[in-house]
């Protein structure tokens, strides 16, 4: 057997520290369960260390599927039925383009997510108060009847809409398992209350296509891959190389693009990321949330030194200066006039103006203006953090200002300021039939469903398909989510509603491990693992240049008492008297067969399912059209027009104008027809800043995505946890580097240890997302995580989630 165990983060773990599992784990019940598992792959493990290969060797195909945007095969090795190792992609010559599609240290530790104390063992019902974590074991027949008999209560009693099915995507690459069995079965009992959007891409979804349109020309950006026919790269809070960084993902096709070419890169950004590492010409530490202004002021050198394009303003937008308004404007509504001081506000949008807001130097920006009107072709991006600001649907339009006024969109080597297009092979998915509940709400807005949901209408809150919600949240169905307690912002908030089981009624989780959400459950299953499942994954929606059909077949057999959300609502279903036509006469393995055999009648290229799951991934190159945003549309507006009410880039939107006539506000937001900066709560300009004068923003990290990986203990070792403070701020306060500290506002508090470091702009503080929630008995959570100090208000236009936006303090604890 191969030997691959010399890499620390794959070294098989030593006997002993299998049996700290089980001393771990709890209850005598649960070390009882768990303890054959652990003392067989211990077993075999050091099998394998002594060279001992005469056991039954198998290895097998599988995949990481959590949500980093890649979906990234692995190869699992197992001796007499338990995982020894587990290796990536490693066949062919790994040349780009039809290169090895390799996992990062999260997707190759994913052994220790099968094995680990956290597993979910089997059925159990909550015994305690809700958030207490206290359960008690059940049988599948329990669990299933309690079930069956919630959901009929709920729809007989207040509808199908009190139903709401949770945003989540602990195993997002499945296509005929988990979500996709949980909502075919929900559509069959007459539909759910469904939501619009995501924690990733709320705002810069929902924004763009005022700008853009919708459709699929102006869906995303241009390839990464563009970026080598670029002489400029500007990166607005863009970080491939911690958000996306396997071999599937943007970060090698970031490396790729940029390698061998002379592309000058200019990175804005509160903190030095891992993105940058010496790999840039220029960093640019920028305040949150005034990324508008410092387009603004970029705007008004660019108009004063004549380096706009007025050819392609004049032909190819709406709204940029009174030639090209849209006749029910009103006069000097248009951008141009926005900018020069002429419009509503009367201020002129100068580099000294703009300095004082984004604590950039007005020679700074003068300068950077120069290179963005001077640089052609020039690439401009931004990361999607941009748009998690309480401004957040204004930042996303302001920075796609600066291709639009400079003419660098639908050209080799330009962008739209959208993130980047990218190739994901298109496979079969299990059909879900359609949502008879016609209402849906914004992701964000679900815990205003459960206790204000009479409130709720299209111009307050975002509901769409209806003017307002009929029924409050009854009934929340939860798989593979960490979203309803970990991952949504103002966990206390949160918990003070969930707490009221009055109110929603049940919750049903479906998970791998009991994370802090698992611990809200009323019911909770224990789900089988993707190493233990059957499935055809695509390579995911971050991959660029390669596309990618995977198999997953089980390694192992299930573990302890584990089924699949498919056998789940199977069981479901039979209780329900919908059976048949729930499973049409096939088991989920069937359907996974029967769906690729229609998937090869469509692409003869595919080979047999047998010899997919035998020599591994199928690798596809992505489609050559496409990779340059708008080029159809640049090359003929009146063949290839947007999505847009005129067919044009809309930098003046009728359409918005009319929602902020319309809609109805909270005091101090603002939604205008422009994009323009905007000063928000919890700026830096805030009077707040008095009591909480640090502004906090959170990134991902590398070692979890988002919060799943986050109990894989190697991976807390690779990465720590902590927050990032400025040295200026650290010496007021007297924070060492390591120091623990105590992070609070008046929504919070959470304990976490300092990482000082010039990578972070002064008065600003930086903590990554994703840590689990893990209160002391004073409420206090020790953590480190981040969503104790977030807020549940919501942004103007999508009513998404400004999770950036924050004040705090912080002190040694």
């Amino acid at each position: 057997m191969k030997n691959l165990l010399n890499r620390a983060l794959l070294s098989p773990l030593k006997r002993r520290n299998f049996m700290k599992w089980g001393a771990a784990a709890g209850s005598a019940a649960v070390v009882a369960s768990s303890a054959l598992p652990l003392k067989a792959m211990a077993s075999s493990v050091n099998k394998v260390k002594a060279g001992n290969d005469t056991g039954d060797s198998k290895t097998s195909w599988s995949a990481c599927m959590v949500n980093c945007g890649s979906r990234c095969p692995v190869q699992v090795h197992t001796e007499d039925g338990v995982i020894t190792h587990v290796e990536s992609d490693n066949r062919g010559p790994d040349i780009y383009g039809d290169h090895q599609i390799r996992a990062c240290l999260r997707g190759r530790s994913i052994r220790r997510r099968v094995y680990n104390p956290d597993r979910l063992r089997y059925p159990m019902k909550r015994v305690g108060k809700r958030g207490e974590g206290r359960f008690e074991r059940i049988s599948w027949d329990e669990a299933l009847d309690t079930i069956a008999k919630q959901l009929k209560h709920t729809i007989d009693t207040y509808g199908n809409e009190a139903i709401y099915y949770q945003y989540g995507s602990g195993t997002q690459g499945y296509k005929t398992d988990g979500p996709y069995a949980s909502k075919r079965l929900l559509n069959m009992l007459g539909g759910y209350l469904g939501y619009y959007g995501t924690y990733s891409w709320g705002q810069i979804t929902c924004a763009m296509p005022y700008t853009y349109g919708t459709g699929k020309p102006a869906a995303f950006g241009s390839y990464t891959s563009e970026i080598s026919n670029a002489k400029l790269l500007v990166m607005f809070g863009y970080n491939p190389a911690e958000t996306r960084m396997s071999g599937g993902g943007e970060i090698y096709e970031h490396i790729n693009a940029v390698k061998g070419s002379n592309v000058r890169t200019i990175i804005i950004d509160p903190r030095y990321t891992d993105t940058n590492l010496g790999k840039e010409d220029e960093w640019i530490p920028i305040r949150p949330g005034t990324d508008a202004a410092l387009v603004e002021a970029i705007a008004w050198v660019l108009i004063n030194e004549k380096l706009v394009d007025e050819p392609f303003l004049e032909q190819f937008c709406v709204g940029y200066d009174e030639k090209t308004l849209p006749e029910q404007a009103p006069k000097n509504g248009h951008y141009k006039a926005h900018i020069l001081g002429q419009g509503s506000d009367g201020i002129e949008k100068t580099p000294q103006w703009a300095a004082r807001i984004t604590g950039i130097p007005s020679n700074k920006i003068i300068q950077l203006a120069r290179e963005i009107g001077t640089a052609k072709p020039a690439y401009i991006i931004q990361g999607t953090g941009i748009q998690r600001q309480a401004n957040g649907e204004q930042a996303c339009r302001a920075i796609a200002m600066l291709p639009i006024l400079t003419g660098n969109i639908g050209l080799p080597g330009t962008n739209t300021a959208e993130m980047p297009a990218n190739y994901g092979y298109p496979v079969k998915t299990l059909p879900i039939g359609s949502n008879s509940v016609k209402a849906s709400i914004p992701f964000f807005k679900w815990t205003d469903a459960i206790h204000r949901h009479h409130e709720m209408t299209s111009k307050t809150d975002g509901v769409k398909g209806v003017d307002r919600l009929k029924s409050p949240i009854k009934f929340i169905w939860n798989y593979a989510s960490n979203v309803t307690v970990n991952q949504h912002s103002q966990i206390n908030r949160t918990k003070e509603i969930l707490g009221d089981d009055s109110q929603c009624e049940f919750i049903l989780v479906m998970d791998n491990h009991m994370t802090p959400t698992a611990r809200f459950a009323d019911i909770l299953l224990p789900d089988i693992t993707t190493i233990e499942n059957h499935e055809i994954a695509s390579n995911g929606y971050a991959s660029g240049s390669l596309g990618a059909v995977i198999p997953l077949e089980p390694a192992i057999e299930r573990l302890y008492e584990c089924r699949s959300a498919y056998e789940v609502c199977t069981g479901l279903a039979r209780r329900l008297g919908i059976e048949e036509q729930y499973t049409e006469g096939r088991t989920h393995e069937q359907w996974v067969s029967y769906l690729y055999g229609l998937l090869r009648e469509e692409d003869k290229e595919l080979p047999s399912l047998e010899q997919l799951r035998k020599d591994g991934p199928f690798k596809r190159p992505a489609p050559k059209k496409g990779r340059i945003a708008l080029e159809d549309f640049r090359k003929n507006p009146e063949a290839s027009p947007l999505g847009t009410p005129s067919g044009k880039i809309e930098i003046y939107s009728d359409q918005l104008a009319t929602i902020a006539q319309e809609w109805i506000l909270p005091e101090g937001d603002v939604i205008t027809p422009i994009p323009q900066y905007v000063t928000t709560w919890e700026s830096h300009l805030d009077p707040l800043t008095k009591k909480y004068p640090l502004q906090l923003i959170s990134y991902h990290t590398k070692g979890r995505v988002h919060s799943t990986y986050h109990n894989v203990a190697v991976l807390r070792e690779a990465v720590t946890d902590a927050v990032w403070v400025n040295p200026l701020d650290a010496q007021t306060r007297g924070i060492k580097d390591g120091d623990l500290l105590k992070v609070w506002n008046d929504r919070g508090e959470t304990r976490v240890a300092a990482k000082v470091t010039p990578r972070i702009m002064p008065g600003v503080v930086a903590l990554a997302e994703g840590a689990w929630y893990t209160p002391g008995r004073d409420g206090v959570d020790r953590g480190g995580c981040v969503n104790v100090l977030t807020t549940q208000r919501n942004t103007p236009l999508s009513k998404g989630n400004p999770m950036y936006t924050n004040l705090v303090e912080l002190a040694p604890a």
